[in-house]
Parts: C-alpha cells; sequence; structure tokens
C-alpha cells in the first residue's frame, strides 16, 4: 500500500510565502515523476509543476518565477515552494506521484491541503 501524506497549505495574504510537502510511504521500488497539481472551487484539475526523478523540472506558465519545485529522493518527498502568492493561487493542492511497486508503475494522490491566499 503506497500512500502520499501532503502537508503546508494555510492562509496566506497577497504576496506571502507557503512551503507544502509531501511524503510517499509504503512499499514500493521507486518513485518515477512527482508533481503538484491544483483545483479551484468549480474548476478542473491542471498540474502546477512536476519534477522527474533526475531532477528535470516542468511548470505551468502562471507559476513560473514564483514557484519551485524539488525532491529528496532519500526521503521520498516532493517540496513546493511557493513565494508571491496571489489570490488567483487560492485551490487545494493535490500532490501526484508515479510509484513503481509489486503493482507496476501507477498513479497516486494525496487528500489534498488547501492554500487560501487573502488579505
Amino acid at each position: 500500500q503506497v500512500q502520499l501524506v501532503e502537508s503546508g497549505g494555510d492562509l496566506v495574504q497577497p504576496g506571502g510565502s507557503l512551503r507544502l510537502s509531501c511524503a510517499v510511504s509504503g512499499s514500493f521500488f521507486g518513485i518515477n515523476a512527482m508533481g503538484w497539481y491544483r483545483q479551484a472551487p468549480g474548476k478542473q484539475r491542471d498540474l502546477v509543476a512536476d519534477i522527474t526523478s533526475g531532477g528535470s523540472t516542468n511548470y505551468a506558465d502562471s507559476v513560473k518565477g514564483r514557484f519551485t519545485i524539488s525532491r529528496d529522493n532519500a526521503k521520498n518527498t516532493v517540496y513546493l515552494q511557493m513565494n508571491s502568492l496571489r489570490p488567483e493561487d487560492t485551490a487545494v493542492y493535490y500532490c501526484n506521484a508515479k510509484v513503481r511497486s509489486r503493482f507496476g508503475l501507477n498513479d497516486y494522490w494525496g487528500q489534498g491541503t488547501q492554500v487560501t491566499v487573502s488579505s
């Protein structure tokens, strides 16, 4: 059983910063790409950023220059540093990991963490 546990969501003022974390636990052989997605009320879930096992990154245009994704492979953890936050960044943020286990290569999701940007 593979589990993803997120933390770090909060209420923050515009221009502020937050750091999200997502730890993968359970029985598996390894983790390929990891990523962060977000879903605002009434909208679809969209990719925010992802990172390969080798460290190559990809960002949505709306967060380039403000957000930074990173990972610690020894800790099976992915991070999202969010700076210069805007009200439009308000959403539930979900962690995703493509995990290799005895069941093959599968997508796993965290439970979501709420980020609210408001004065």
